[in-house]
């Protein structure tokens, strides 16, 4: 009997179903935990990912709706709005009326905007560069490609 109670005791136990480690929500949230951290040390100005994703995609774009540019940067109409809203107390945007649509407010850079992204523009890169640096050329390539299929 006792030899019977020593065998249990050094079975391993089993893997549980689910680990933690090893899931792709968890391991994103890691890995956007490490980009957000060189993102804020790198930008070079008081910035937030969402309200850079604005500025830059309004630096492509040119001028668009509110509601526009939130689906373009993956914002829903709350979080786009007090982007919007934070970033114009800051000079960076301003709204106009839409010349063809007269109820709806185009969202533009200001000058102080354009001026600030295209001085960011190589900071953001080299984050992105500094995010994707553990992988070799072919592996980056190959990780944008898997992520954009996920989208």
């Amino acid at each position: 009997m006792a030899r019977s109670v020593a065998a249990k005791k050094s079975v391993k136990p089993a893997k549980p179903p689910y680990v933690l480690d090893e899931q792709v929500g968890f391991i994103l949230r890691q890995v956007w935990q490490r980009h957000s951290s060189i993102f804020s040390r790198d930008i070079g100005t008081n910035l937030t990912p969402t309200q850079w994703a604005a500025l830059s995609k309004l630096a492509e774009t040119g001028p668009c709706s509110q509601n526009q540019l939130g689906r373009l940067t993956a914002m829903d109409v709350a979080t786009i709005k007090g982007v919007i809203d934070r970033l114009t107390a800051r000079g960076l945007t301003e709204t106009s009326q839409d010349p063809e649509d007269g109820r709806r407010l185009l969202v533009s850079l200001t000058r102080a905007g354009q001026q600030l992204a295209e001085k960011l523009a190589p900071n953001a890169l080299a984050i992105t560069r500094e995010t994707l640096a553990p992988l070799d050329a072919k592996e980056r390539e190959m990780l944008m490609a898997l992520l954009s299929k996920l989208r």
